[in-house]
């Protein structure tokens, strides 16, 4: 028996070295040039080989006996496991079922997800390629997580890629940047992560170099820990969703004290008249004062007229979370911000201006590397019908409807299979209950996985997926410099498959499996994958380099792209020449007020920013009822729902339930002690959690993480009890708005009581119950 062996890999999370001791996960540490490796990494020792895999290929009990059809069994039923080539030849026999009767619009191609770092096996990437194959699916656009700001941002500066590639960089703002105002903070437990890895964290000690220099935050969120103690911040606790009334105070002082920048203004932006009205009142009669702000946000008068003096005296950055755009009317802070740096003129000056998502991902406010990465080419989709990603209920629930979307009024087809590859709507989505009622309608419901999470319990088909460390890959994120050898370190799970050589053997089914594989292996893949960018960094535009052949790449672990730019500010090539870098908005500036967004006539986002007042406050009638604010943020301990059985996941865990953080003065007034099973609930549905009784939530403000795994009750009854705490439960499934449509589900009224008696335990990790061949063939 050979002894332990180190490999490299890359997970979301982050570079690091995998020990593999007979063939088990012993040991996991950091890339040696990460200067903060992410502890999320620990969750691979136990949770990759952990019993809630899917080990065999899985058919729901009632699909198999009563053929393809609505049901209301889905999340309930037995499954039975079956061979491969019974799995697969029942699924392609539903497939061209639904195609012939159909069409390919009937079927959505879902797999929204996170499932691996790799640029080969990249789920999203391998199951569109093979749907594209066969005709292609109703598809997605955007992202659970910036869904708002991926619209809006395109309307007011031109696009997302300069906002989300080239934000403002750290070295730029120790160096130039005398004050940070942080909406909605910069959490470092959201920048341990970055789509495709990240090798290298620096969030953590740019923020601890940033305490040494003194460099001043004000932080406006209802969660002190937005912002790490070391930071020198001074935290305003503003009442959750009433952000935007604050920067419109301290937009009135700068306006109203002659403090904006006329001239920038001018040159720069359009629309600035419009904006600047409201601002005063004289389009609506309402000054946006910082008197009018402190009723609705909770932070006094004085101490926002103060502030924007501060704003304007010094180089000031104004930085906006991604956090707050994923709620009702999104949109508005976002450009609220931009806004509010535009009135400062400071933007593209070395260190000032906007910032989006400092502390929402490890790649934004890092250097920019310019080469091309390995990308598993999809093809072309036929299919035209497509909906924002976080409609996915509605789209279930209005065949032959129709959805507003960003001036468009989109057509929903009738979806008849939904097939879901490396992802987990049942982490991602707004009110379970309603989707669970919607995932009844479709004929059938695939799904590939590595564990029984609770979307794949709703499948009627699902097959047992590798993660990264059972295949080889390659490995590289956005701007990180390093291309990783994700060499196989464990023999696949039980009978687990690639994604690739599930859809290879379906293709053979569907008789496109030369279309699919171009003859080639996995393995052949990721070699032909490496020798393309290998070719596209010799043939750089600006910079040419050499990478080594494939097979010295793979023996070395890994290679390295030169950094183009690591000390710049965003937008200040615009700055310097807004002429020779006109922004692709229609007037090529800054859009303060757009013409676009106005004539789209919609009411809950006009053509400028506004204070527009959400369903879901402690200002609104709705709070008479659930009168706590809870924050259903990112978790700190896994991404998303990710390895949530790991022991870093289960160590943050509250009698074995999802933590939520609630203020001394609403535990008292509910006899809550630290360390309570609590009951959470609304009109929506109901779950239970730990208690953690803290000050550093803002009073009538409870803080719920997403990402446990849900796991009802009684999966029969509608509305059933979550027992280990999902959020979603909860949360409403409506769009930010009508141009953008995302996702809405940061924010939601509860109430909170101490759970009496004995709780149910938490069941979210075992497999679901398996029913024999036998006792089901006729």
């Amino acid at each position: 028996m050979s002894g332990p062996t180190t490999s490299p890999s890359l997970s979301h999370w982050g570079a690091f070295r995998v020990t593999v001791d007979d063939d088990r996960i012993v040991g996991v540490e950091g890339h040696p040039d990460d200067p903060a490796p992410s502890p999320l990494l620990a969750n691979f020792v136990d949770g990759i080989q952990h019993r809630a895999r899917v080990t065999r290929p899985a058919i729901r009990r009632g699909w198999l006996e009563q053929g393809p059809g609505p049901s209301d069994r889905r999340g309930a039923d037995e499954f039975v496991e079956v061979a491969w080539d019974e799995a697969l030849e029942l699924l392609g026999t539903e497939l061209a079922r639904v195609r012939a009767e159909h069409g390919n619009e009937s079927i959505y191609g879902g797999s929204y997800g996170w499932a691996s770092a790799g640029r080969f096996h990249h789920a999203q990437s391998q199951i569109h390629r093979f749907l594209n194959c066969i005709g292609g699916c109703t598809s997605s656009f955007g992202s659970y997580s910036l869904g708002a700001s991926e619209v809006i941002l395109p309307h007011v500066v031109g696009g997302t890629g300069e906002v989300l590639r080239r934000a403002t960089t750290w070295k730029a703002i120790l160096e130039h940047t005398n004050l940070v105002v942080a909406f909605g903070g910069m959490n470092p437990k959201n920048a341990w992560v970055s789509p495709g890895g990240v090798t290298r964290h620096t969030l953590v000690p740019s923020l601890a170099e940033a305490g040494r220099r003194g460099l001043a935050f004000e932080l406006f969120s209802p969660l002190r820990s937005d912002l790490p103690p070391e930071v020198a911040t001074t935290w305003h606790p503003v009442v959750p969703g009433a952000d935007v009334a604050a920067m419109l105070a301290l937009a009135h002082v700068l306006v109203t004290e002659g403090l904006h920048d006329e001239a920038f203004l001018d040159r720069y932006t359009v629309g600035a008249d419009r904006l600047v009205a409201y601002v005063r009142g004289e389009s609506d009669g309402v000054p946006k004062s910082p008197e009018w702000a402190e009723g609705i946000c909770g932070i006094a008068a004085g101490t926002l007229r103060d502030l924007a003096r501060r704003m304007a005296a010094g180089r000031t950055l104004v930085t906006v979370s991604w956090g707050l755009q994923r709620t009702r009317h999104g949109e508005q802070p976002v450009w609220m911000g931009i806004a509010l740096a535009a009135l400062l003129g400071q933007i593209g000056l070395p260190g000032g201006g906007f910032g989006h998502g400092y502390g929402s991902m490890a790649d934004v406010g890092v250097p920019t590397v310019s080469y091309p990465l390995p990308t598993f080419e999809q093809g072309r989709n036929l299919v035209e019908t497509y909906i924002p990603v976080a409609q996915i209920t509605h789209l279930l629930e209005h065949p032959g409807g129709t959805l507003d979307f960003d001036g468009r009024r989109l057509r929903l087809p009738d979806i008849r299979l939904v097939y879901w590859a490396g992802g987990n709507p049942f982490h991602h989505h707004q009110d379970l209950n309603r989707l669970r009622r919607a995932l009844a309608r479709p004929d059938t419901v695939v799904v590939h996985d590595s564990f029984w999470t609770a979307t794949a319990r709703h499948a009627d088909i699902v097959l047992p997926a590798t993660t990264s460390l059972e295949r080889d890959d390659l490995g590289s994120g956005r701007n990180d410099g390093y291309v990783i050898a994700m060499r196989r370190a464990i023999e696949p799970v039980g009978e687990a498959r690639d994604d690739y050589e599930i859809f290879a053997g379906l293709a053979k089914h569907l008789d496109v499996y030369d279309e699919f594989t171009e003859g080639r292996t996995a393995r052949d893949w990721v070699a032909h994958l490496y020798e393309e960018f290998r070719d596209r960094c010799a043939n750089h535009r600006t910079v040419p380099i050499e990478q080594p052949p494939f097979e010295d790449f793979w023996a070395a672990g890994e290679c390295r792209l030169p950094i183009s730019s690591d000390s710049h500010t965003l937008f200040d090539r615009f700055r310097a020449d807004p002429e020779e870098h006109r922004l692709p908005t229609p007037s090529g500036r800054i859009e303060l007020f757009s013409a676009t967004i106005d004539g789209f006539g919609y009411d809950d986002c006009p053509g400028h920013p506004a204070w527009l007042e959400p369903e879901e406050w402690l200002g609104g009638a709705r709070a008479a009822s659930f009168p706590l604010h809870c924050i259903a943020n990112q978790p700190s301990s896994r991404l998303h729902g990710q390895l949530d059985a790991g022991a870093h996941s289960q160590a943050s865990k509250v009698a074995g339930r999802e933590p939520i953080r609630i203020h001394p003065a609403d535990a008292g007034a509910r006899g809550i002690d630290d360390g309570d099973v609590v009951r959470v609930f609304n009109d929506r549905g109901e779950c239970l959690a730990g208690a953690i009784v803290t000050d550093e939530v803002r009073p009538q403000v409870v803080n719920l993480s997403t990402g446990a795994w849900y796991d009802p009750v009684d999966p029969a009854r509608p509305g059933a009890l979550c027992a280990h705490g999902n959020p979603n439960v909860l949360t409403a499934d409506v769009g930010s708005s009508r141009l953008a449509q995302g996702c809405s589900g940061q924010h939601v009224l509860v109430e909170v009581e101490r759970f009496a008696g004995e709780p149910p335990p938490v069941r979210a990790h075992r497999p679901p119950t398996f029913a024999s061949r036998a006792r089901h063939e006729p």
